[in-house]
C-alpha cells in the first residue's frame, strides 16, 4: 500500500488544546491560540502536529468523552476556527493530525440517549448491551441500573464512555452481534463519514485511540485489522495522502491492520520503558522495571529496549512507522527526575532515530512534572503532565490573560519557559531545534533513512549506531566510555557541545549524545 512521502521526515509536535494558549481569556487554550503560536513551532523546525481531542464534551475524561464527533468544543471555538488553523498550518508547510475516539462515546452522546430507551430504535445497537439487567458475564466492564432498558452496558474505560457496537469477532451469547451485522456496520460507516468530514475540512489524518479495541472478544485481532484495513482502502482511494496513526504499541499488528504508523509506548512493551521510565507510576510489571538506560547512574541495559524493537523494525520496514515519543498527555513527563543534560540527550535520540519523532508540547523546554495536582477531567496522575505551557515570564508564564488557568502554571521561580530558553545559548530548545535541523539535512536522519547496530552490549554504555554515514554515540550515564570502531569521525552534534575528532576510537563522553560523521565509511553493510 501505499506510504505519504511526508512521513519519512516528519518530526511531530502533540499539542494539548486546553493548555497551550489560551487567546481569548478564558482561562483555556483554544484554536486562536494554537493558531497564533504556529511560527514558535516553525521556529523550532516542527513539520507535523498532532492535536489531542477537540470535539464537543462534558470532558469527564479530557475530551475522550464525545457528544459530536462533527462540532468543535465550544471552549476551544468553531469549526471555522479549527479549519483556519488547518489552512495556516498547511501554509507554513506543517500537516495536522485530529485525535479520533472510535471505541466509545461520552453517555451524553445523542446516539446513546436514544440506545438506552427501552423501545427499539435505530440506535439500539449502536453500542454493546447485554440481554437483561442481570447479565453479569466475567471478564466485561458493564453499567447497571442507570437506564429503563432492559440491560447493562459497557464501558472501554471511565463509567461515562460507552462502548460503540463494532461486533464480537467470537461470540459466546446471543447478544453479542457479529461483525457483519448491519447495525454494527452503521458504527463503522458513520466512523467513516466522521473522517471524511475532518479530511474534507483540511486535516491530514488521524491518532486513533485504543485502536486495537474496537472489535470484541477478538484475541488474534482477527476482526479489529479487518475493520482497519476497510478504512485503509478508502483512504486509498480517497485520501492517499491522509495517514493513519494507531496508539497500539504492537507495530506489527498495527502495520498488518492497515496503519501507516504506530506508536512505540509504555504498555504493551517492555522496550520503551527498559529506555526512558523512571518515575514509580508507569504501566510496568515489577519484573519489568528494571533501571533504564537513559540515565545519568548508568545501570540500564540498552539491548532489553534492541531485543524487542529490532524485530518489529525488520517486519514492518518499507510498510510503515514507529513512531517514538518524549512523552505524551498519559505519561509522567520524561524531565520528571532528570538533569537537562540528559533531556537534551534523550530529545537528540528521538529525533535522530529511525522511527517518526514526537514531541509533547513543552518538552522542548523540560517543563516539570507537577506533582500533588488534584484530579482534572479524569487527569488523576496524568493532570500533573497537562500544565499550561509556559511561553515567558509574564502572567500565567504567558499562557493566559485569566486571573484563574485551566490547571495552575508551574509557580517555580525556575520554571522552564521558551522565552528564557529561545535567548540561552545552549539550551534545551537550542538543542532540540540543531537535532530537528540535522534531521533535516540528510535522509540519512529519516525513517526511512539506512540504520545500523555498531555497538550495543548488555549492561554497557555507549550504544553506537550508524546513519548511513553517519556515526550516533549515546551515552546517558556520568561515566566517560572509550570504544574501539573502525573509521575516521568528525564531530557533527553534540548535546554535551563536544568537539571530538577520532580515528578509530570513539571518546563517548558522559551524558551526551554525539553525531560523528564517518570520513571513510566502509562500502556496503546490512540494515538492522
Amino acid at each position: 500500500m501505499h506510504l505519504p512521502s511526508w512521513l519519512s521526515e516528519a518530526v511531530f509536535y502533540e499539542i494539548y488544546p486546553q493548555s497551550f494558549y489560551d487567546a481569548n481569556g478564558d482561562g483555556i487554550g483554544d484554536f486562536a491560540g494554537m493558531t497564533e503560536k504556529l511560527d514558535d513551532l516553525s521556529a523550532l523546525g516542527i513539520n507535523a502536529i498532532w492535536v489531542n481531542p477537540c470535539f464537543e464534551s462534558p470532558f469527564m475524561d479530557a475530551g475522550y468523552d464525545i457528544t459530536d464527533y462533527c462540532r468543535i468544543a465550544p471552549r476551544y471555538g468553531t469549526n471555522e476556527d479549527a479549519i483556519r488553523f488547518f489552512n495556516e498550518a498547511h501554509r507554513r508547510g506543517m500537516r495536522v493530525l485530529l485525535d479520533l475516539v472510535p471505541g466509545h462515546t461520552s453517555d451524553r452522546h445523542p446516539w446513546f440517549l436514544e440506545s438506552k430507551k427501552p423501545e427499539k430504535n435505530a440506535y439500539t445497537n449502536r453500542y454493546i448491551w447485554t440481554g437483561n439487567a442481570f447479565d453479569y458475564p466475567e471478564g466485561f466492564r458493564l453499567m447497571s441500573g442507570l437506564s429503563d432498558r432492559d440491560g447493562n452496558y459497557m464501558v472501554n474505560f471511565f463509567s461515562s464512555q460507552p462502548a460503540l457496537n463494532y461486533g464480537f469477532e467470537n461470540r459466546q451469547y446471543d447478544w453479542q452481534l457479529p461483525p457483519d451485522h448491519p447495525d454494527c456496520r452503521a458504527t463503522l460507516e458513520e466512523m467513516k463519514h466522521v473522517m471524511r468530514f475532518w479530511l474534507d475540512a483540511g486535516c491530514d489524518g488521524f491518532r486513533v485511540d485504543m485502536a486495537y479495541s474496537l472489535v470484541k472478544n477478538d484475541p488474534l485481532f482477527t476482526g479489529t485489522k479487518r475493520l482497519w484495513n476497510e478504512v485503509r482502502e478508502m483512504f486509498e482511494r480517497e485520501y492517499p495522502d491522509a495517514v493513519l496513526l494507531s496508539e497500539w504499541s504492537c507495530a506489527e499488528q498495527a502495520i498488518d491492520a492497515g496503519f501507516h504508523m504506530d506508536f512505540y509506548l509504555h504498555f504493551n512493551s517492555v522496550g520503551y520503558n527498559a529506555l526512558f521510565q523512571t518515575a514509580p507510576f508507569d504501566y510496568v510489571d515489577k519484573a519489568e522495571a528494571a533501571p533504564c538506560f537513559f540515565h545519568r547512574d548508568g545501570k540500564g541495559d540498552v539491548t532489553r529496549f534492541l531485543n524487542e524493537f529490532l524485530p518489529k523494525y525488520r517486519y514492518i520496514r518499507g510498510r510503515g512507522y514507529m513512531c517514538l515519543p518524549t512523552g505524551n498527555h498519559d505519561m509522567v513527563r520524561y524531565s520528571h527526575l532528570r538533569s537537562e543534560e540528559e533531556l537534551k540527550a534523550i530529545a537528540a535520540f528521538i529525533l535522530l532515530f529511525p522511527t517518526v519523532p514526537f514531541l509533547y508540547y513543552g518538552d522542548e523546554i523540560g517543563m516539570r512534572y507537577q506533582i500533588g495536582l488534584t484530579s482534572k477531567e479524569g487527569g488523576y496522575y496524568r493532570t500533573g503532565s497537562r500544565t499550561p505551557m509556559q511561553w515567558s515570564d509574564g502572567k500565567n508564564k504567558g499562557f493566559s490573560a485569566a486571573d484563574q488557568t485551566y490547571l495552575p502554571v508551574d509557580s517555580a521561580p525556575d520554571a522552564p519557559t521558551i522565552a528564557q530558553q529561545r535567548t540561552r545559548a545552549g539550551s534545551l530548545w537550542h538543542t532540540v531545534r540543531d537535532a530537528v535541523a540535522l534531521r533535516k539535512s540528510d535522509p540519512a536522519f529519516g525513517a526511512d533513512g539506512d540504520f545500523r547496530v555498531a555497538y550495543a552490549k548488555e549492561g554497557a554504555y555507549p550504544f553506537v549506531f550508524r546513519r548511513g554515514r553517519y556515526v550516533i554515540s549515546v551515552n546517558p550515564s556520568e561515566r566517560s566510555e572509550r570504544i574501539a570502531l573502525d573509521g575516521r569521525f568528525k564531530t557533527v552534534f553534540s548535546t554535551a557541545g563536544r568537539t571530538t575528532h577520532a580515528n578509530g576510537v570513539l571518546d563517548a563522553g558522559g551524558i551526551d549524545l554525539t553525531v560523528f560523521e564517518d570520513l571513510a565509511p566502509a562500502a556496503g553493510g546490512d540494515t538492522n
